[in-house]
């Protein structure tokens, strides 16, 4: 698969997919929105190979989505934080979140989004913003540029 292509191309959702297209790297920014930033933190939580992790925090890095900060010297330890761009990925997420329980929902639900006013549980929908009708009642297709 060529990312080069994919992230410069004419079509958002292949630019969106080149920085969080895998599984690992969508699952560390889930790991990221709970409060994780250390590698050691998401070694543990996701049980992945410490190469692969290395991998992808660092492509998510460039991307923009994290940022990395050293937070010992000695050693040297650096913490993995969301950027803005990695903030305005937690609505995506709830999303995934929200279309995995209802078709592929046979098990007990792990996590949830909870408002921190009022730690009631949040049911993520997405809206036309112009409308603020959800997409998923408004009948619709993908128009590409010609």
């Amino acid at each position: 698969m060529d990312i080069d292509k994919l992230s410069s191309g004419t079509c958002a959702i292949s630019r969106g997919l080149a920085f969080v297209g895998d599984t690992w790297s969508v699952l560390i920014l889930r790991d990221a929105s709970r409060g994780m930033s250390q590698f050691d933190q998401f070694r543990t939580s996701l049980g992945i190979a410490p190469n692969i992790l290395s991998r992808r925090l660092k492509a998510l890095t460039e991307a923009g989505v994290l940022e990395k900060r050293r937070y010992s010297e000695r050693p040297p330890r650096d913490e993995y934080v969301l950027t803005q761009a990695g903030r305005d990925f937690i609505p995506i997420m709830a999303a995934i979140g929200e279309w995995g329980r209802t078709y592929n929902g046979g098990g007990p639900a792990m996590s949830h989004l909870a408002s921190d006013e009022t730690g009631e549980p949040i049911r993520a929908v997405v809206v036309d913003e112009c409308t603020g009708k959800p997409l998923g009642a408004t009948p619709m297709h993908l128009v590409m540029p010609d």
